[in-house]
């Protein structure tokens, strides 16, 4: 076999091992927390529910898009049949003409739910970032976490391993564009975060503690 075979023959292989690498891992993320994802009826018998944590999916203007919508929508339903009495919206506030936190609270405001029940994490602005918030700023220990069904495995595991007793209800109720290529990427954020919960590094922004068990209009800031 001459160099350049060999040279080629070297690289197949790393490609290969490279592939079982990411969807060894893609199989492992979503295996591993696959039984924490559960209906509302199930999530009604648990006990003790810290909060229901909401993750940002994009707003359009002042309106949330159809993705955060649903996600609002199932949420907000968990807590009108008293799966948890305080709700975390956390999104991407980074800029002052981007808002997803805002526009999240005020969906929710008009649904009917207490102005006073919502803490809004204005640096949500990863699912990392926002389960690590949920933890460490609003002092959330056992959560619901209510996101699209294939963002659930990722953001279950990333509570788990960062000790935070958590479940996950789906917020799919419909297909939406995009959702193949969505699914895609996916797979490269569970690599990313299952190494990014080997270090546990800090959230981007940290502050003063917010206790999710009392009052959410302290997190106002219009």
């Amino acid at each position: 076999m001459n160099k350049y075979k060999m040279v080629l023959l070297i690289l197949l292989v790393l490609f290969v091992l490279g592939v079982i690498f990411v969807f060894g891992i893609n199989a492992y993320v979503k295996g591993s927390t696959k039984n924490q994802i559960i209906s509302e009826e199930y999530a009604k018998k648990i006990e003790d529910i810290d909060c229901i944590l909401i993750l940002g999916a994009g707003i359009w203007g002042d309106s949330p898009s159809p993705m955060l919508e649903d996600r609002l929508l199932q949420g907000i339903s968990l807590y009108n049949n008293g799966v948890a009495s305080k709700i975390i919206m956390s999104g991407d506030h980074g800029q002052d003409d981007y808002d997803e936190v805002n526009v999240m609270k005020n969906y929710a405001v008009e649904k009917g739910v207490a102005s006073e029940d919502i803490f809004m994490d204005h640096a949500g602005f990863s699912s990392y970032d926002s389960i690590y918030r949920a933890k460490e700023i609003f002092g959330a220990k056992k959560i619901i976490i209510v996101t699209q069904e294939y963002h659930l495995y990722r953001s279950i595991y990333i509570a788990n391993c960062l000790d935070i007793e958590s479940y996950g209800v789906a917020s799919n109720p419909r297909e939406y564009v995009g959702q193949t290529s969505r699914e895609l990427r996916e797979i490269a954020a569970r690599n990313k975060d299952f190494i990014k919960c080997i270090f546990k590094p800090e959230s981007t922004f940290l502050g003063d503690t917010i206790p999710v068990s009392g009052n959410g209009d302290i997190t106002n800031d219009k």
